[in-house]
C-alpha cells in the first residue's frame, strides 16, 4: 500500500524533468537547489502564520519540488557525494520543523498544538530510525507516511483549505478543517511509519534475539 500512486509519481517526475536538465545545462550546484528549497520553505510557514494557505500550500510544493531537483540535478551533473546526502538530509529536517512551526504559530490553540507535536515527532523519528538502521547496515526506506508523502499531503491540504476552506468548515462546523484533519493524519501515520521500520530492523538484523 502507497499513500501516493505510481502513476502520479511518474507524471510528477516527467512534468519537473525540464526543470532538472535546464539545472543541469546551467551548471548550477545541487547544495545551492537544496538551500533555495529551504529559503522557499521559510516563505511558506510565514504564509502558513499569516493565515495564507493557499499560497502556503503552492510554496510548500515549490519546496517539495527543490528537495527532489536537488537529488536528481547531483546525479544529472555528476556532482552526487556523501556530503551533498548529510546537508540534503539536514536542511530537509529544518524545513520539516519550520514548516508545522507556521502552523502552530497561527493555530494556537492546544489540540492542534499537540498533533503537531505529534507530527513533528514522528517526521524527525522517521528520518532517525532509517539513519540509524542504515547506521547498522540496512536499508531502510520503508513506510507509508515518507517525507514525499508528508510533504504532498500538506501542500494540497493547505492550497485546497485555502480554495474551498470555509465550505468545508460549514460543512463540519471546524475551522480550517482540513488542514487539521491532514496535520491528525500525517501525525498517525508518521508514528506508524516509525513503527514499521523499528519491527522491520527487529526482523532483519542478524542478532536481534541477543540485543532486544
Amino acid at each position: 500500500m502507497k499513500l501516493i500512486g505510481e502513476t502520479t509519481i511518474r507524471w510528477y517526475l516527467s512534468a519537473i524533468r525540464p526543470f532538472e536538465l535546464g539545472l543541469a545545462r546551467l551548471n548550477i550546484h545541487p547544495n545551492l537547489v537544496t538551500g533555495a528549497g529551504l529559503a522557499v520553505t521559510v516563505l511558506a510557514a510565514n504564509f502558513f502564520r499569516i493565515g495564507y494557505f493557499l499560497w502556503g500550500g503552492l510554496f510548500v510544493g515549490l519546496a517539495g519540488t527543490c528537495d527532489v531537483l536537488d537529488g536528481r540535478v547531483a546525479r544529472s551533473t555528476g556532482k552526487k557525494s556523501d556530503f551533498g546526502a548529510f546537508f540534503d538530509s539536514t536542511i530537509d529536517r529544518y524545513s520539516d520543523v519550520i514548516l508545522f512551526l507556521g502552523l502552530m504559530i497561527f493555530f494556537n490553540e492546544l489540540y492542534v498544538n499537540v498533533l503537531i507535536t505529534l507530527a513533528i515527532t514522528g517526521s524527525l523519528l522517521t528520518s532517525y530510525a532509517r539513519a540509524r538502521a542504515e547506521g547498522l547496515g540496512v536499508d531502510c526506506k520503508i513506510g507509508l507516511m515518507q517525507r514525499p508523502e508528508r510533504i504532498t499531503y500538506m501542500a494540497a491540504a493547505a492550497f485546497f483549505d485555502g480554495l474551498l476552506g470555509s465550505r468545508l468548515d460549514l460543512i463540519f462546523d471546524v475551522e480550517h478543517f482540513l488542514i487539521i484533519f491532514v496535520l491528525a493524519f500525517i501525525a498517525l501515520m508518521s508514528n506508524i511509519t516509525v513503527l514499521q521500520r523499528i519491527i522491520y530492523l527487529k526482523r532483519t538484523l542478524p542478532d536481534t534475539k541477543q540485543n532486544i
